[in-house]
């Protein structure tokens, strides 16, 4: 926007020069000349009669003089008489030599608070200040609003900035500290920064009363602690240090805002000594303490009383947090069963971010935001009903800038105006302060209006430091800035007027003028010699700008620009240049593409020769980036008048107006075309949920953008709170046409809460979805399945136990849901029904002292709610508990297969007495002075009348019972029978090896191996050999004392390994490695090489033996 304009009303026309500065017409050259070189002389002046001299209002900001200056001090005319005159030129030199020679403090480091831990006296309170500042700062402090008299007390010291307190007391040095940085600009104080300190006194000696409670009942034991600060954390330990208090899948709970120990279901085994255990941690130090013993005490009961749960933990109901903090709610019940704890919002869904302990107990939100506002509940359920509480949580803010305030440069008998806005929540004050002190409204002069400052008639004494101070009862925030009140005769040095000023012809030209000034100078133009002044085609506005156009050759020459006010004067020349006009030459042209399309739209310009020419290309005002390879827009290079644009796969985002804009240095031509892109229809608008019933709804919607191509069809996706993913729905019609606006939604499930979104689509494809709806709930009704995975059986003896799978929340259909339950004896003709009011629960069990073990039942479930009842389930079979077998197996028998394994064989049991499903068979077996309770067992996988026992001792005897067993233990044991392993193998290896080579035949020889008296006779030789390279290994079985082997074909080798064997198994191995090399062969002695240990591999080959031929000798 243009400034407005106003006619320039010159003086008579000055001489013409450049930066010059001229003493105002009405001061005397000898008066002037004094005052700019008499500095000693003029602090000695009054400025006003009975004032103090004009340099002592300054003279603390003020530095010595170094230089002359120009004079900077406005006076009406009216007021101006000798002794007035020289004050003037007092403050001149004086407050601009404040001005020239710096700034005022900025804050590079403030004190931050700090927690202290009591008595730690060694150590040293040290907070930081540090600003920078021309000249530097001083510092000085304040505590509690006081000043703090550093000379005064030995324990305080100044280092820099900062302040350090030694050997600091809680009594005397707590406390909200403010450091104040000082210079000759002005003052500005810090943040507060409190100094607290910590501490932790020990627990009362005083002994504890103790506590009973009766075996399932819930109980607290309180902490009590003693004086602390800050807070603590809280453990327990039970008896003695540091067997801490576990969870146990939810049963105790410690709180950490009281430190008590509560427990949801008392057991026997927790009777014990309970010590609350506290913890202060700090940055220096860490102090635990813990109590006097609280005794707990735990009465069995036979039979413990089942309760629903009761929420004794609770909450705050109205909890106040900060953005950006965390908040922790604790919730806990008693009852029996142990309660599952549930929290949801009441008012909107769990924030994503929540984190709950693994038993519920604790919900914590971090990093508060306002939409976690709201109310929170906690449920607390088990078998027996359920129990809630609900609190509210507000989030509040500490003060934040929105609008701050910055350094000012102002005119003297000017006007400021500062704004700073904060938000926060409570809405924070504002108030002002002024070199560190508080400033107020002062008659029409100074208004401060909360966030609004207004000085009108800006005085020299008004320069300083300012400070924008918010706070609200969570916290204090400082906005700084520095005015200067400047006074300066007419100066174009730092900005004149440019030199070369290149213009278009025909164009139009702006040539500013802006001298520093203060006050506000006159300002004006000439051409050459020629006073300009406002005409149909100059214009010279109130800002000195002049604004010339229609230029054509005749408007070249120097302009020159004249400012003047009472301190003097001073000019600035530029030099108008004229150039021919830039101008379109081939204007793009409109289109229309299909979406993915490329287009090229052209564009060529002339322009002045001595100028370069660029081309930019606009879309919808917007500037198009063309340097990007891979993007959609690109720059044919050529030619240098050439600027055509190509588009690159065209989408729906690049249709509108294309602007080409050919331009030098002074001028600018433009052209623009419309592009069309056809592609597919934008996404419909307002989808609003109607009709809403059990399994439908009615949905209507607005057509959106078609993108240039007729709307064909819609349709409908739709999702569940349960599930994130978008799926199409069933429509009435099935069909939607493109011309519809609205559908019904069926085949919904009842009480269910769902969104939908609606896609439209045309010959070019499917456009975006549009947003979603509201979520809607469908009305409930009746369950219109039943529940699946109808099962059961085991338990306890007189215990039917029925099983099934949860219904998942979808096929509820509405409140108040839970099962109803049908059984009978198979042989009874009329059924007994229970009902489970919980829709979570899976199983079900039922008690009757006349119930038989093993007894078929006919089972079928249902599900109902408010609405009503659904269908039965299909019939099951399930069975009541098990007991043991009352049969003992018969005719067993044991046989020793080795020194080290027996086989044990029996005849199997009847199924029919076994009082269940028979699982299988369990051996026990002990020695001989050993106690049957001490036996060893094995059990078999099966039905398997044979098992193999292993791991026994040489030469021993066994005694073995069998027993049949089931799910509910196993049966009577069959009468002892006894069995003696072998003889232990042979201890000694064969010996004295040799070996022939015969072609590609070896014959390995050795020496027969002699058993000792307690080992089993020697029966044979095992022989376990390979060639080099393979993998598999073989195993002949030698009643002689060699072997005749084949050798590889090439130069490999045969590794082997022969052992005796007797009837107590088989006996170390001798391992050598044969290979054709002369004849010779290498003997190897406990080697592993590619080899499984020979006792290994013999006992895990024993079956492979049956099927390998002897080989002949």
């Amino acid at each position: 926007m243009r400034p407005t304009p106003t006619r320039a009303t010159p003086p008579t026309p000055p001489h013409l020069h450049t930066h010059s500065h001229t003493p105002p017409r009405h001061l005397s050259a000898a008066v002037l000349s004094r005052a700019a070189w008499e500095p000693s002389r003029i602090s000695s002046l009054a400025c006003c009669s009975g004032s103090q001299p004009a340099s002592a209002a300054l003279q603390q900001r003020s530095p010595p003089l170094k230089r002359f200056l120009p004079l900077v001090v406005i006076v009406e005319p009216r007021m101006w008489h000798p002794s007035g005159l020289l004050c003037l030129l007092s403050l001149s030199f004086i407050g601009l030599g404040a001005q020239a020679s710096g700034y005022g403090p900025v804050f590079e480091e403030q004190p931050s608070s700090l927690l202290f831990p009591d008595g730690l006296t060694e150590e040293k309170v040290n907070l930081g200040c540090r600003a920078r500042a021309s000249p530097p700062a001083t510092y000085r402090w304040k505590v509690n609003g006081t000043d703090v008299r550093v000379e005064d007390e030995p324990r305080y010291t100044l280092v820099a900035g900062n302040l350090v307190i030694s050997a600091p007391q809680r009594g005397q040095d707590s406390g909200s500290y403010q450091c104040l940085a000082t210079n000759p600009s002005g003052t500005i104080i810090s943040q507060e920064a409190s100094v607290r300190f910590g501490y932790l006194r020990e627990f009362p000696p005083d002994e504890r009363s103790p506590q009973t409670v009766y075996e399932g009942a819930g109980t607290v034991i309180p902490c009590q602690p003693p004086p602390h600060y800050p807070a603590l954390s809280y453990r327990w330990f039970v008896n003695e240090f540091p067997t801490f208090v576990q969870p146990d899948r939810g049963r105790w709970f410690v709180s950490q805002v009281t430190g008590n120990l509560y427990l949801a279901k008392a057991e026997p085994n927790d009777t014990g000594n309970y010590f609350c255990f506290g913890t202060n941690s700090m940055e220096f130090t860490t102090k635990s303490v813990f109590s006097k013993p609280n005794q707990l005490t735990v009465q069995p009961d036979a039979s413990p009383r089942k309760s629903a749960p009761n929420i004794k933990v609770r909450f705050p109901s109205d909890t106040y947090a900060l953005t950006g903090r965390s908040v922790q709610l604790e919730c806990f019940a008693y009852g029996n069963p142990v309660p599952k704890l549930r929290w949801r919002k009441v008012d909107g869904s769990l924030p994503s971010k929540v984190v709950t302990s693994a038993e519920g107990s604790v919900l914590l939100v971090p990093e508060l935001g306002f939409e976690d506002e709201g109310m929170y509940e906690c449920e607390a359920r088990n078998s027996e009903g359920r129990d809630t509480f609900q609190g509210r949580i507000t989030v509040q803010a500490q003060p934040e800038w929105l609008e701050m305030i910055s350094d000012s440069e102002k005119e003297i008998s000017s006007e400021l105006r500062w704004r700073c806005v904060a938000g926060g929540k409570p809405r924070p004050s504002i108030r002002w302060l002024r070199n560190g002190q508080l400033l107020a409204s002062q008659q029409d002069r100074i208004e401060v209006n909360n966030g609004q400052l207004k000085i009108s008639s800006l005085a020299l004494e008004d320069s300083g430091m300012y400070q924008c101070v918010a706070e609200n009862k969570h916290g204090t925030i400082y906005s700084n800035a520095e005015l200067k009140v400047q006074v300066q005769a007419p100066d174009f040095r730092l900005n004149p007027v440019r030199r070369l000023i290149p213009a278009a012809r025909g164009g139009q030209v702006m040539m500013k003028c802006r001298p520093r000034a203060a006050p506000k100078p006159t300002l004006f133009w000439s051409r050459g010699t020629e006073l300009l002044s406002n005409s149909s085609r100059v214009t010279i506005y109130a800002d000195g700008t002049l604004w010339i156009q229609n230029i054509s050759r005749a408007d070249e020459g120097k302009y020159t620009c004249f400012a003047e006010n009472f301190l003097g004067k001073a000019n600035s020349t530029g030099i108008l240049s004229v150039r021919d006009a830039t101008k379109i030459t081939l204007v793009p042209s409109n289109a229309d593409i299909n979406q993915g399309e490329n287009i090229t739209l052209q564009c060529h310009a002339s322009h002045d020769p001595t100028m370069d020419l660029t081309f930019t290309w606009s879309l919808n005002g917007v500037l198009l980036d063309t340097e990007q390879d891979s993007g959609h827009f690109h720059r044919l290079e050529g030619k240098e008048t050439v600027g055509d644009l190509t588009i690159v796969n065209g989408q729906l985002g690049h249709a509108g107006t294309y602007m080409c804009t050919a331009q030098t240095v002074v001028d600018s031509a433009s052209a623009s075309a419309k592009l069309v892109v056809r592609g597919p229809p934008g996404p419909p608008g307002g989808v609003v949920v109607k009709g809403i019933n059990e399994s439908a709804v009615e949905l209507r919607w607005s057509r959106g953008y078609d993108n240039h191509s007729p709307i064909g069809k819609y349709s409908i996706m739709g999702r569940t709170r349960l599930a994130d993913t978008w799926k199409p729905m069933r429509t009435g019609p099935a069909n939607i046409e493109g011309n519809a606006e609205s559908a019904h939604v069926i085949g919904l499930l009842p009480w269910m809460d769902y969104e939908f979104r609606v896609i439209a689509s045309n010959i070019l494809g499917s456009g975006e979805p549009s947003m979603a709806s509201q979520s809607v709930r469908t009305r409930q009704a009746a369950p219109t399945v039943a529940p699946s995975g109808l099962g059961g059986g085991g338990g306890d003896r007189h215990e039917l136990i029925i099983t099934w799978t949860p219904m998942a929340r979808e096929y509820q259909n509405g409140e108040g849901f839970g099962y109803i339950l049908a059984f009978r004896n198979r042989a009874a003709p009329n059924w007994e029904f229970f009902t489970v009011p919980n829709a979570e629960s899976s199983r079900f069990v039922y008690q009757n002292d006349s119930l038989s073990a093993y007894c078929p039942f006919e089972v079928k479930i249902k599900a109902y709610n408010s609405k009503g009842e659904g269908p039965y389930s299909q019939i099951a079979l399930v069975h009541s508990a098990e007991e043991e077998p009352t049969v003992t197996p018969r005719r067993v028998n044991a046989t020793s297969q080795s020194a080290f394994e027996i086989l044990v064989s029996w005849d199997p049991v009847q199924h029919l007495s076994t009082n269940g499903v028979l699982q299988g068979y369990e051996i026990r077996y002990w020695r001989q002075n050993e106690k049957a309770a001490a036996a060893d067992r094995v059990r078999t996988a099966g039905l398997e009348s044979t098992a193999r026992v292993s791991g026994l001792r040489p030469s021993t005897l066994y005694y073995v019972t069998v027993l049949a067993y089931n799910s509910a233990g196993t049966g009577p044991p069959s009468a002892p029978t006894t069995v003696t392993t072998k003889k232990p193998p042979p201890s000694r290896s064969p010996e004295n090896v040799s070996w022939r080579i015969d072609g590609t035949w070896v014959t390995v020889a050795w020496d027969h191996v002699k058993a000792l008296k307690n080992e089993s006779a020697v029966s044979s030789y095992k022989v376990l050999y390979k060639h080099e390279g393979q993998v598999a290994l073989k195993v002949q079985d030698k009643s002689k004392t060699s072997i005749r082997l084949p050798l590889p074909q090439d130069n490999g080798y045969v590794v082997l390994e022969i052992c005796a064997s007797g009837e107590g198994g088989d006996g170390p191995p001798h391992e050598i490695i044969v290979s054709r090399d002369s004849g010779t062969g290498m003997m190897v002695q406990n080697s592993a090489r590619d080899l499984t240990p020979l006792h290994t591999v013999l006992t895990t080959t024993a079956v492979m033996l049956a099927f390998i031929g002897l080989l002949e000798l």
